[in-house]
């Protein structure tokens, strides 16, 4: 259970955290992470404005600007219009409130989005989320390339507006993928020359859109009442759709327009021949809301990314919010519906110069393509970096000198120009938004997680926001996901669910710190504070064990098995190392309480490790059952391996633990800390670390206690109302062969008789009746009841339920006609009411009893039910019949007859359960575990079970 002190083991790990975590370690990492954030700032040149106000303006106008607000006035009328664009921005708005809070709490890094939900919900989430993210953003330029592409064809080809030549710019797939190719081609070529050139492009496209606006502002105004279509004018796009009317006055500014514009009229859409109604419009408008990232994506190339990105993220918001109310406002107040729902370029003809608008449509198509495909790059660069999908994104991992990467933007580029193969919006803008809003969604519910966890060190110097409205943001966007299209959402759904599963399994434990860690402390901490010890009650007893392990590399199946018996209660591997932490420079214990938990990941056992030092095993085995488990959980049962002259197997080798194979992405892959190259040299692996047992070891020297020690720990252990159970020759259990052998059926046994009973006290385990009067009942004490309770137990867990069956021996003796024996019919009554399904296999003690009876003149006594209140503390008759205790001399031959008659029975045995008494006065400890050692010996896995507790329930 426990190995000496001062190896040189343990002092080359001692050196080692002092050498790796002394004094001034933390400061010198401190530093040193601090002046590499500092270097990386100077290579960061954008500005709030440059970098984030710029970005998501362009973004957020698009063509929905220029090309749909009319469509919209006109479908939903100018009340439902402001309602939707209210609507719009309280759910982008809550997002952003999230991005602010998350974005003002630490340091960020490259990724936007990405980053802070990876940082947040750790690497499954935040891959997954990640990956779709750099999708949408992927799809999301496509979808802008084919709204120029289309703007292009629209006014300037056949019947176009400004219509080149006679017959326009040619219109055919070939064509359209030609203009496409080269638009991509200009955004590819700003992006690889940097983020430098891309703000000062995306700037000058700025201007240009905004005078743009102003344009369509003042034209509003100065614009007077004239005709659209007919002669000299620019013509209607669909005549039928306007009542065959080929003319329609433009109003200007007028009253009656206003109330004419007030109300929702939806009608059919002449592009598509769809009914509109509230949720496709809507569904129109919050597609142009959907770039609030657009600088989020640019936090690597930013000077300050927690102060511009909330910063820049809500003036964008603000300014294109107001922009748009203002066009809603004039649009309703100067046009008519029917010349709204007729055409929804109508700009271009009440602009004071068509053009303008043209040039708008062109320059915030070009910007939001651009953005969301430099935006993609950055997020595929710090998908790679993270390593998150190994050797698929490993080559995108590299940059120019300048910290460009070029990779990730060809790879990037590559794939929008796959996309452009689609060739039709309405395929790629569902997804594009599904996979948006999925991305908001993520960004709330890291914010949502982090406020919930109520970690100290989640203080954001952003304080407008709360779990509400995280909350809030999160539902907002899930709702408005299957508004969209709930197809997509679903699909999406199954997807990241996948991607989720997979980054699990691959990816290893990362130092980026786990939400789901801090969220189950912050729940486990509320449930245990409501775990009430006052209010335990039988029926809902379930085993709670301490496992003492001195070497687990020669107990491996001893630490499964018991596994399998403490049925969802608290179970502790417990391990005690001799010594004294004042004769150590630090802690041995940190590390190795590392390996213990990589030992309880490869064993799959659902465990927790306890480990101290003392200066015996008795004493540490004490602290262990005192300080062990918390509230409510503590420890009821302590189990120890057994005390004999064994050699003992490498159990490493028996079940294949540690067994050299590729674990990449395994949770065993990731190293003792997060730096790994500096120090792989001094950290042991699991197979050094738990030495294997060397026969040439004397037992003593090896670290085996003393039987006076052993035997008092378990004394200990009843004193401090603990069960206790002492496991032998479990490195003999073999579960494959249970498994695999189907042919016979395979037993776990159980004798609930105490065998020792005559050898400890003046009592035997029979009874006879002291009078024919006197009508013994059958009686099981408490451990008695414990031992089939655990038994029953383990044939309740699955692998032991369909390959085993439950056996209970019932013990008679049929050499004495007036001995009254339990019977069949009882102890079946017995199982019955306590439900346990067991088969009951008489054994008969004749030549045992008679033997020791006529040797020394034993009586030979049944166990019979105790009168109310005279019942010992282990449940023992108190009124049994006193008889004189068999001379030492005789004991070898009783205790090498129970054990043959044990034996007799094993042949198709997996597990055999056996009562254990309680220790006799501490000068017989020595006789005492000599007689526990061979009433067991060669019996195979065997567990002896001693009882405190009722622990079986009879009623409701």
């Amino acid at each position: 259970m426990s190995s000496p002190a001062g190896s040189e083991k343990d002092l080359l790990i001692s050196n080692h955290l002092h050498k790796r975590y002394g004094d001034e370690s933390g400061g010198v990492r401190l530093c040193s992470i601090v002046e590499e954030n500092q270097d990386n700032r100077g290579q960061q040149k954008l500005s709030t404005f440059f970098g984030v106000i710029v970005p998501c303006c362009l973004s957020m106008f698009s063509v929905i600007l220029f090309l749909r607000m009319g469509f919209i006035v006109g479908q939903a009328g100018m009340l439902e219009s402001l309602a939707m664009v209210v609507l719009a921005y309280a759910i982008i708005g809550l997002t952003v409130l999230s991005v602010c809070a998350i974005s003002t709490n630490g340091a960020i890094e490259g990724g936007g989005a990405y980053f802070m939900i990876s940082r947040a919900l750790g690497p499954e989430f935040g891959g997954a989320i990640g990956l779709m993210f750099f999708l949408a953003n992927a799809a999301s330029s496509a979808l802008y390339i084919f709204g120029i592409v289309e703007a292009l064809t629209s006014f300037f080809g056949e019947n176009g507006i400004y219509e080149i030549g006679p017959s326009g710019i040619p219109s055919s797939y070939g064509w359209n993928y030609l203009y496409g190719t080269v638009i991509l081609l200009l955004c590819l070529v700003v992006c690889v020359v940097g983020a430098d050139i891309y703000a000062k492009t995306t700037f000058m496209i700025f201007l240009v859109v905004m005078v743009s606006i102003a344009s369509v502002v003042v034209s509003f105004f100065a614009k007077k009442p004239f005709p659209v279509g007919g002669e000299g004018n620019l013509s209607l796009p669909n005549v039928s759709f306007c009542n065959n009317v080929s003319v329609i006055q433009y109003a200007g500014l007028n009253g009656k327009t206003v109330h004419e514009n007030l109300y929702e009229n939806y009608t059919i859409d002449y592009t598509n021949d769809i009914k509109q109604t509230f949720v496709t419009v809507f569904a129109v408008l919050f597609n142009g809301c959907t770039g609030i990232m657009a600088g989020a994506n640019m936090s690597g190339d930013l000077k300050n990314p927690s102060k511009s990105i909330p910063l820049g993220t809500i003036s964008a918001c603000a300014i294109t919010f107001f922009i748009y109310i203002l066009l809603i406002v004039l649009i309703t107040a100067t046009t008519p519906r029917v010349l709204l729902q007729c055409d929804y370029s109508f700009l271009v003809s009440v602009n004071l110069w068509g053009p303008f608008v043209a040039i708008g449509v062109f320059a915030s198509s070009l910007s939001a393509a651009l953005s969301c495909l430099i935006g993609a790059s950055r997020i595929l660069f710090a998908l790679a970096r993270d390593d998150l999908f190994g050797i698929v994104l490993r080559p995108i991992n590299r940059t120019t000198h300048s910290g460009n990467p070029l990779a990730a933007v060809l790879a990037t580029w590559f794939l929008v120009q796959l996309m452009l193969l689609a060739n039709k919006v309405s395929t790629i803008a569902p997804i594009v938004t599904v996979f948006f809003l999925f991305s908001y969604a993520a960004t709330d519910l890291a914010c949502l997680a982090l406020e919930w966890a109520s970690s100290p060190n989640f203080r954001p110097t952003f304080k407008y926001f709360t779990w509400h409205t995280c909350l809030l943001g999160f539902l907002s966007c899930i709702t408005m996901n299957f508004l969209v299209n709930a197809v997509y959402t679903s699909v999406s759904i199954a997807v990241l669910i996948i991607l989720l599963v997979a980054i699990h399994y691959r990816v290893p434990q990362s130092s980026w710190g786990y939400i789901s860690q801090a969220l189950i402390f912050h729940q486990v901490r509320k449930y245990l504070l409501m775990l009430d010890v006052r209010k335990e009650h039988i029926k809902f007893w379930r085993p709670q064990i301490v496992l003492m392990v001195k070497n687990p590399r020669t107990c491996c199946q001893l630490i499964d098995f018991i596994n399998s018996i403490k049925k969802s209660g608290l179970y502790v591997l417990g391990h005690v190392r001799l010594g004294s932490l004042a004769e150590m420079p630090t802690d041995i214990l940190s590390v190795h309480y590392q390996h213990w938990l990589n030992l309880v990941d490869e064993l799959g056992v659902k465990a927790f490790v306890e480990l101290t030092l003392a200066r015996s095993v008795r004493e540490g085995t004490e602290q262990l059952l005192r300080i062990s488990g918390l509230g409510g959980m503590k420890p009821n049962t302590l189990v120890l391996g057994f005390n004999d002259n064994q050699a003992r197997q490498d159990t490493f080798k028996l079940v294949g633990a540690f067994a050299p194979r590729k674990r990449t992405g395994s949770k065993l892959s990731a190293v003792l800390h997060s730096e790994k190259a500096e120090d792989e040299n001094n950290v042991f692996s699991e197979c050094d670390f738990f030495p294997p047992p060397n026969p040439d070891f004397d037992v003593d020297a090896n670290g085996e206690i003393s039987v006076d020690e052993y035997v008092s720990i378990i004394s200990d252990a009843l004193k401090l109302q603990k069960n206790v159970c002492l496991a032998r020759y479990f490195d003999k259990l073999n579960k494959s062969v249970v498994m695999s052998d189907k042919s016979k059926v395979h037993y776990i046994d159980v004798w609930p008789v105490n065998f020792l009973k005559p050898l400890l006290s003046n009592d035997s385990f029979i009874q006879r009746s002291a009078s024919d009067e006197q009508k013994p009942s059958s009686y099981f004490d408490t451990t008695c009841v414990f031992l089939m309770q655990l038994a029953c137990i383990l044939n309740m867990t699955p692998f032991w339920k369909k390959r085993t069956k439950l056996r209970i021996f019932l013990c008679v003796d049929r050499s004495h006609s007036n001995i009254v024996t339990p019977g069949d019919q009882e102890l079946e009554e017995f199982l019955r009411t306590v439900r346990i399904s067991a088969e009951i296999k008489q054994v008969e003690l004749n030549d045992i009893t008679e033997s020791l009876s006529n040797e020394n003149n034993l009586t030979i006594q049944v166990p019979s039910k105790p009168e109310e209140g005279q019942q010992g503390s282990n449940g023992d008759n108190l009124h049994a019949t006193q008889t004189p205790v068999p001379q030492v001399e005789d004991k070898p031959l009783y205790l090498s007859r129970i054990n043959n008659l044990i034996k007799s029975q094993l042949s198709s045995t997996a597990v055999t359960f056996l009562y254990l008494p309680a220790p006799p006065p501490r000068e017989r400890y020595e006789e005492y575990l000599d007689m526990l050692t061979k009433l067991s010996d060669d019996l195979g896995p065997t567990l002896f079970v001693h009882g405190l507790y009722h622990v079986i329930s009879t009623t409701l």
